[in-house]
């Protein structure tokens, strides 16, 4: 490990060899693979779990925060749904080599497109071991190879996952090259990473707004990425009661350290005498900060007055703004001016105010009646997913198996040649 920049051009050329590989494995190849390292995970969780504390302890030791340390922590459920995500990727349609959009030509040709792998991927993730396993599981079924480069906090628990994914790739008769984590924990790898654009053909980073600003810096590759999840809920003034209360409770409540949990709630005004003082209550209850617009503060006294720096904040943590707006157009533009484009809720029972909400609206994803925590992967039905794209080229949302590949055109003749 001397020599970072040789060892990383050595992982660069193997994964460009593997790609050709795995980007021609046959999908039963594929699927018995997943389900190999999914047994493999299973039947070694105390093993995995082991080395885990190794990380733990070390965590603990460095000061790492409860949150951090909540994220890295693997536990007889966390591999579980390890297994059980591998074996979902694994009863997903194959993508690669699917045709559509075939159509005959005047010429005689015919004209479609074919979805193939997108080749090698680069991964840069931070304290969540169970990416380990996600990132593989959805390369591997999408005919791609990877380079996992997970963070040093997470060192012991990377390796084990990756001994497991390696040897059901071998077990499957496919290579395990195809599946590579970087073994330094060396900042310095993440920046010869970042410059192989020779052999990596998308980065997709998986952390906080620091690591993927370095990333987006210092990138020669093309990137799939979110800085912030600055999510809204807006309740309408026909929104049912109950019905908004619960949305609002679940999407900033259910989990505070997530990308898709509400960090702004804005409230009609024809409805928020009602609505916000019980919400609060609740809210409350909960532990969970309130930030406040004047309109708010006269509804819960005891609320914190918001700052413009509020609005454009992903808190990550048990604390909400709230403002209260005149009408949909307000919360719109409120929206247009504060959202990270992640996802946005509009709770109404107005079926024109939905049906505008869904158009005009410009994030990933955009609901109705509905948690923003539902913008994930596994709940889309992608099986699970290697991240969630604000950008609009070339995937966008939770990305999964299609978004992993991209299209080419093919053409189907018999002999035309053109005049």
């Amino acid at each position: 490990m001397n020599d970072i920049k040789a060892y990383i051009l050595s992982v660069g050329e193997n994964a460009r060899t593997a790609a050709r590989l795995i980007g021609r494995a046959e999908t039963a190849s594929k699927n018995r693979a997943l389900l190999g390292i999914a047994s493999r995970l299973e039947s070694d969780a105390q093993s995995l779990i082991y080395e885990n504390a190794k990380d733990l302890e070390a965590g603990r030791a460095k000061g790492l925060d409860a949150a951090m340390l909540d994220r890295l922590t693997l536990s007889a459920k966390n591999v579980k749904a390890m297994a059980d995500g591998l074996r979902e990727v694994a009863a997903l349609a194959d993508p690669v080599g699917e045709i559509t959009g075939l159509a005959y030509r005047p010429s005689g040709i015919q004209v479609g497109r074919m979805r193939v792998p997108l080749g090698v991927i680069g991964i840069i993730y931070e304290s969540r071991p169970n990416v380990t396993a996600d990132a593989a599981a959805l390369c591997l079924k999408s005919g791609n190879a990877c380079i996992l480069r997970g963070g040093s906090e997470a060192i012991h628990s990377n390796r084990a996952i990756a001994e497991r994914v390696r040897a059901g790739l071998a077990e499957a008769g496919l290579p395990e090259e195809a599946v590579q984590l970087i073994e330094t924990t060396d900042r310095e790898a993440v920046g010869e990473l970042l410059r192989m654009e020779k052999y990596v053909d998308v980065i997709v980073p998986r952390g906080g707004k620091g690591l993927i600003e370095r990333i987006m810096a210092e990138s020669r590759i093309p990137i799939i990425k979110h800085l912030d999840g600055i999510c809204h809920v807006y309740i309408d003034d026909k929104a049912d009661h109950d019905k908004a209360i619960r949305i609002a409770m679940n999407a900033k409540t259910h989990r505070y350290g997530v990308c898709n949990a509400m960090e702004t709630l804005l409230v009609a005004e024809g409805i928020a005498s009602e609505i916000l003082p019980k919400l609060a209550g609740l809210l409350k209850e909960k532990g969970v900060e309130l930030r406040g617009c004047p309109k708010t503060l006269n509804m819960i006294p005891d609320a914190v007055p918001a700052t413009e720096e509020d609005w454009d904040t992903e808190y990550l943590a048990a604390i909400l703004s709230i403002r209260v707006v005149a009408d949909l157009d307000e919360a719109m533009e409120h929206i247009h001016q504060h959202s990270s484009q992640h996802t946005e809720s509009i709770v109404t029972e107005d079926y024109t105010r939905a049906r505008r909400f869904l158009r005009e609206v410009d994030s990933s994803s955009v609901m109705v009646n509905a948690s923003t925590r539902f913008a994930d992967g596994f709940e889309y039905g992608l099986g699970a997913e290697i991240g969630i794209s604000t950008d609009k080229l070339h995937a966008r949302g939770p990305v999964g198996l299609e978004g992993l590949t991209t299209q080419k055109f093919v053409v189907l003749g018999d002999g035309q040649v053109r005049g």
